[in-house]
């Protein structure tokens, strides 16, 4: 009976403690098997339970780290990529580019361990879309009945208020014209219902008389701007250039029998005259006015030629620099050019006698003009004036 209740007794001790055992087998395994479950901020948990180091800004993850103590293995971004943040990723950001399109502009450039700053050009403003996108859009302009609370900047539009005696209405600004609620301030007294509005009829008034200002300077200027233009485009042949008196009256002669005869004179011919005395003599030499000679050979030969036909006639460069110098229009410094070479024959003897000049002056500027190639114009002077 003994041994049979000492047995008994055994077998229950023998399996508590078994249980025992098996319980503390089984904690022990779980305790092995979860490890750490948390790392410090900067160490991420690896797959084998161990805390490694992240990697820095500007770097990316290539290996883990190989035990306690040890270090992770980072490489730093390729050119284009970053990274901003502490990370244990394999692969870098790719770097933004500022769109022209959308009216960005770099402010800084991308950076390993930044990402690209873009910022809206000048004249427009950052609208948020959501975290990651923005639409640079125009700035506000303040209407002429507000003022500017607030600059336009690159990150904030315009801020606009209503001007004085003003107030808002359905986002629009109306002048006070009633003592309500909004315009107290414009109000003389509580009983006071109607303001007359001074400040419009001044603003109409200036308006009225800018607009008058305005329209009376444009007047001038458009009646100087065609008379000028119509006095260039219709110089008469016959008008003097300055320093020529329109009265004096100076006329060319050409007729070969004048050299054997100088006692024949020439008077100047109106053309009531002439048609009194339709049948002149034959021995009766041309006459030609010297300021319609000079001007028909302007009109034939470029501008560019005329100072080398006046040389080629004997004009000295100091005649010709001075009558550069006593007239600012180039046309008039040619007409002085061209009259010294006339007056000077009568110098020489065989150009100007009497107010007459000889064939053989003539003769000298249609040879010079043929020399210079220009013999059209020669062939015109011919005809103009009847020389075979």
């Amino acid at each position: 009976m003994e041994v049979a209740g000492h047995r008994r007794r055994w077998s229950k001790e023998a399996v508590v403690g078994t249980l025992l055992l098996l319980v503390c087998m089984f904690n022990a395994a779980l305790l092995n098997d979860a490890g750490p479950r948390t790392c410090p901020n900067e160490d991420y948990l690896t797959e084998d339970g161990i805390c490694c180091n992240k990697c820095h800004q500007g770097y990316k993850f290539v290996e883990n780290c190989r035990g306690v103590g040890l270090r992770t293995t980072c490489t730093p971004c390729p050119d284009g990529q970053y990274t901003d943040q502490m990370n244990f990723s394999p692969n870098c950001r790719r770097c933004r580019r500022c769109k022209t399109s959308n009216r960005e502009v770099e402010e800084s450039p991308c950076r390993k361990n930044q990402n690209t700053i873009c910022r809206c050009e000048d004249g427009y403003y950052n609208f948020k879309i959501d975290s990651e996108t923005f639409e640079c859009r125009k700035c506000t302009q303040c209407r002429p009945d507000e003022k500017e609370k607030q600059i336009c900047t690159p990150e904030k539009n315009t801020r606009c208020e209503c001007l004085e005696n003003f107030y808002k209405v359905k986002n629009k600004c109306e002048p006070c014209r009633k003592c309500i609620a909004e315009c107290k301030h414009f109000c003389a007294s509580p009983t006071q219902k109607n303001v007359p509005d001074g400040r419009e009829v001044i603003n109409a008034i200036a308006g009225c008389v800018v607009g008058i200002l305005i329209l009376f300077a444009l007047g001038i200027l458009i009646t100087f701007k065609v008379t000028k233009k119509c006095t260039e485009n219709h110089l008469n042949p016959s008008s003097e250039p300055s320093g020529v008196s329109p009265d004096s009256c100076e006329h060319v002669l050409i007729c070969e029998e004048l050299s054997e005869n100088p006692s024949l004179k020439a008077v100047p011919q109106s053309p009531l005259r002439e048609q009194e005395q339709p049948n002149l003599p034959d021995c009766v030499p041309l006459e030609i006015n010297i300021p319609e000679l000079i001007y028909t050979v302007l009109d034939l030969v470029h501008v560019q030629q005329v100072k080398q036909l006046v040389r080629s006639l004997g004009v000295k460069d100091i005649e010709i620099e001075q009558a550069e110098l006593d007239h600012r229009l180039c046309r008039e410094a040619h007409y002085q050019m061209l009259r010294v070479w006339a007056e000077s024959g009568s110098h020489a003897g065989g150009g100007v006698r009497g107010g007459m000049l000889h064939r053989p002056l003539l003769q000298d500027l249609l040879d010079k003009l043929r020399d210079m190639h220009l013999g059209r114009a020669a062939e015109e002077l011919e005809t103009k004036y009847g020389i075979q």
